[in-house]
């Protein structure tokens, strides 16, 4: 059974990459968000089995919206992490958020998502 996904961007361009990357690799995208606020609110909606989550939000960081994502009620998606910078400028934030792990954007693959999930 596929995997269900919400993508959650600023940038309406990496939000249709993403897409497109993951939905030919058989996931399921079932929503995107382009804020913290919003990804709480489509997470709750839609409920993901995973949430592709960008470190940089408009109105907060990537790992807060995890955190509160983890905390929510209800069975709490599998969280991976996207940036379009490298894992080692987050130092131990990526590790101590509750993510399943992360993958850089220029990187961004099914494969690179499956492999975090297993």
């Amino acid at each position: 059974m596929p995997k269900t996904v919400l993508i959650v961007d600023d940038h309406p361009s990496f939000r249709g990459s993403a897409r497109a990357i993951l939905e030919a690799e058989g996931f399921v995208v079932v929503g995107e968000a382009e804020s913290g606020a919003a990804a709480l609110d489509a997470t709750r909606r839609l409920h993901p089995d995973v949430v592709l989550l960008d470190v940089q939000l408009p109105d907060g960081s990537g790992f807060d919206v995890c955190s509160a994502l983890l905390q929510a009620n209800g069975a709490a998606p599998e969280i991976v992490l996207v940036s379009s910078r490298d894992a080692c400028d987050y130092g131990g934030l990526i590790a101590s958020c509750g993510a399943c792990g992360f993958v850089p954007k220029a990187e961004l693959s099914g494969d690179a998502v499956s492999a975090l999930l297993e």
